[in-house]
């Protein structure tokens, strides 16, 4: 093993060449309204609100750690996304990103469909009241079980994973006496600019079903041949967290060319195509997202173009926004428990949670912003590292940013962008209680999800 490996990852504790960290902002105070949900504010008094709530009246209310999700914001972003598309494109939320019964009814009051990808996602999605046809089900490896309870509900649509999941859907439907409508999930050889492990349409990972070496094609070939499949699409992800489309581009130029090959060889023009999701959100100042409507504009041209150029009718589009509609909509607000200097490295900052509620740093050495939210401070800018209380060296929330120098004890930060895959990955690591999911909404915050209690955990324990 390197002397250089560490279990929490290469860059743990990283002292990076002076110079590396950008300047510090001329306000510490100020909140960039690209990386924050769109009714927060400081207030004249210097405390932060969301939805016109402050953040103190909300920590004393509901505890800290938490998350304080803005309605509003969820609920503008998600008509962003359906009126950029229009009535000739589907937007399907990626439930994946966070889901509770709450969401699921704003979704279906704003006109959107739902993406899931387990028996629990369904379950949720169905017992909130979306109607079946516009839910998709997503999965590598769906169960038997879960296969059967979402034929059974009549979802709108199962994206089909392997070969196996081919005979598989189509038994249980035949069982059933339906004809289930599907896609089949390729991957295009198009590798996302993004992490590793959420790259997603190269060859060498577990999703889909490549198009090299024919593979896909046969798919096509097996899934038309069954009476109990009704194959409507073609769906491809090329990742998440991107900022740009030129990988849509060369992945629908791919899939475009699937579907010719299809029309050619079976007669048949598949109605759809679904681009999958991934497009990023600002969680820091640097980052430059694309507004839905941009978004909407560039794939509708791109698959237009190419199919003009193949020769086909232009199929209805599908796109999966999740983390684009509900991770800027979100903070955690934590409360600051002690603080460490370390004579000339950085200040250590550490809070009441941790890796257990935001897993993504750890994971996928993902950069957060941060904030005092519970004052103004004139002080002086400190380079911190805001750490959680996790028996874990890697337990890090928020890598390096800055904080005044007068921070203390009993303050209150937060971290934005935290609605999309926080309270979803979240853990009970050492035991520790996952955060409840407050909504706020004009001036009024109610639990969606409520925090675990103790009781929740020895419940689970029956030894």
């Amino acid at each position: 093993m390197s002397r250089s490996a560490h279990p929490a990852g290469p860059r743990h504790a990283d002292v990076l060449p002076e110079g590396h960290y950008s300047a510090p902002p001329a306000d510490l105070n100020t909140l960039d309204p690209k990386v924050w949900a769109q009714t927060v504010d400081r207030g004249a008094d210097g405390v932060v609100r969301v939805g016109g709530v402050d953040v103190k009246a909300l920590a004393e209310e509901f505890g800290t750690p938490a998350y304080f999700l803005d309605e509003a914001d969820f609920r503008a972003r998600a008509r962003a996304w359906r009126t950029a598309f229009g009535q000739d494109a589907d937007v399907f939320y990626a439930g994946k990103a966070f889901l509770s019964r709450a969401v699921v009814r704003w979704l279906h009051e704003e006109g959107l469909n739902l993406d899931v990808c387990s028996g629990g996602e369904l379950a949720t999605a169905l017992s909130a009241g979306m109607p079946a046809d516009r839910i998709a089900f997503h999965g590598n490896n769906k169960s038997t079980e879960e296969i059967h309870r979402a034929v059974e509900a009549g979802v709108g649509r199962i994206v089909l994973d392997s070969f196996q999941e081919i005979v598989r859907v189509a038994h249980i439907a035949q069982e059933l006496g339906k004809r289930q409508r599907v896609q089949i999930r390729v991957t295009v050889g198009v590798e996302a600019h993004t992490h590793e492990f959420i790259a997603t349409a190269h060859e060498d990972q577990k999703f889909g079903i490549p198009l090299a070496g024919g593979q896909a094609a046969e798919a096509v070939r097996r899934a038309l041949k069954l009476d109990g499949l009704e194959l409507i699409g073609i769906h491809s992800h090329i990742g998440s967290q991107i900022f740009d489309t030129s990988g849509f581009e060369v992945a629908a130029h791919r899939v475009v060319g699937l579907l010719k090959d299809i029309r050619d060889e079976h007669g048949v023009e598949l109605p759809e195509i679904d681009l999958g999701g991934g497009l990023g959100i600002a969680y820091t100042s640097a980052d430059d997202p694309r507004e839905p409507h941009e978004i909407a504009k560039a794939l509708t041209e791109i698959v237009t173009r190419e199919c003009e150029g193949a020769r086909l009718r232009t199929p209805r589009i599908s796109v999966e926004p999740g983390r684009a509609i509900v991770g800027p909509t979100a903070f955690t607000l934590y409360e600051v428990g002690t603080i460490k200097p370390l004579d000339g490295l950085r200040t250590y900052v550490s809070v009441d949670g941790g890796m257990s509620d935001n897993i993504r740093t750890a994971l996928y050495d993902a950069e957060y912003s941060v904030a005092l939210v519970s004052r103004t401070s004139d002080a002086e800018p400190m380079l911190a590292r805001v750490v959680g209380k996790h028996c874990e060296s890697g337990d890090i929330v928020v890598k390096d940013a800055f904080l005044p120098a007068d921070l203390a004890p009993g303050d209150l930060i937060a971290v934005p962008a935290t609605g999309a895959y926080c309270r979803s990955m979240a853990s009970n690591y050492n035991h520790v209680l996952r955060p409840p999911v407050v909504a706020v909404k004009d001036g009024d915050a109610r639990v969606i999800v409520r925090r675990e209690t103790e009781e929740d955990l020895l419940r689970l324990d029956v030894g």
